[in-house]
């Protein structure tokens, strides 16, 4: 290749990766189950994963679909519905650890009548997964709730006194019981209560499908319906509901698709 052409591909080449999305949005994009896929759009339209609405964002003059892609998401080809067209993207595989717990015998197997407070609950916390709230553009930026180490990784699969449940759905935050939890971002409270396996919890939509759920709380310092800032007290630590121990679960839901939350966090988190 002569020196002009070659100058004027490195250049091109160049362009190109200043405009790759990675660059310009400030969250990861890690296309795995419980990761994040950015599909670059065709003008016009309002996409959806899975029958959900999905968060879009444009940088670049070019519009992309920011996807949440659930945990029991297999590797391969997944879709994106757009104006009665489906749009294609890849899924990578991505194996997660597992984790051995030891909680009361009740809380593994619960009898008929916790069975039933637990469908009451989680028809209770449906709506909340997919709220949407009008006029609130969703930070893809957020602080860690409450300081301490990650003490369960996103995406692990939990083993309750030997019988094998549900992949962890969030992070939990090792920390002392009464230490404060502060909202990561502004939001809305959606739904908070005393619920069987979360214990004290607070629901929280900060607009366009993204969702934070605060887990094991000893107290509720917000109501439903509250605007909260960023840095707001949310709560502090506890250990109720099924836990082994003070400390803070939290879950981040996009279009109803529970995602690390860590792919969020700012730099400057522990």
């Amino acid at each position: 290749m002569k020196k002009p052409a070659m100058k004027l591909a490195l250049a091109a080449l160049a362009a190109l990766f200043a405009a790759l999305p990675a660059q310009a949005f400030e969250f990861q994009a890690e296309p795995v189950p419980g990761g994040i896929a950015l599909v670059e759009l065709p003008a016009g339209g309002e996409p959806r994963y899975r029958g959900e609405r999905v968060l879009v964002r444009r940088e670049h003059g070019r519009r992309y679909a920011v996807v949440g892609i659930p945990l029991s998401a297999k590797p391969g080809t997944d879709y994106l519905e757009l104006d009665g067209k489906r749009l294609g993207f890849a899924i990578r595989d991505k194996r997660y650890t597992e984790q051995q717990l030891t909680v009361k015998p009740g809380q593994v197997n619960p009898s008929p009548e916790d069975s039933a407070r637990i469908a009451r609950e989680q028809a209770l916390m449906a709506p909340a997964w997919t709220a949407w709230p009008e006029g609130l553009e969703a930070s893809l930026r957020f602080e860690q709730p409450t300081q301490g180490p990650l003490s369960s990784s996103f995406g692990l699969r939990r083993v309750f006194n030997g019988e094998a449940r549900a992949p962890h759905s969030g992070l939990d935050i090792a920390a002392p019981a009464g230490q404060a939890v502060h909202a990561p971002a502004d939001g809305v409270v959606m739904l908070t209560g005393d619920f069987f396996f979360n214990g004290n919890s607070v629901f929280l939509a900060h607009g366009e499908g993204v969702v934070t759920l605060y887990c094991h709380l000893r107290d509720l310092k917000v109501r439903p319906g509250q605007r909260v800032r960023t840095g707001q007290l949310l709560g502090h630590v506890g250990r109720t509901g099924r836990a082994t121990g003070p400390h803070l679960h939290w879950s981040l839901s996009l279009n109803n698709a529970r995602v690390d939350p860590r792919l969020f966090l700012v730099k400057t988190a522990h």
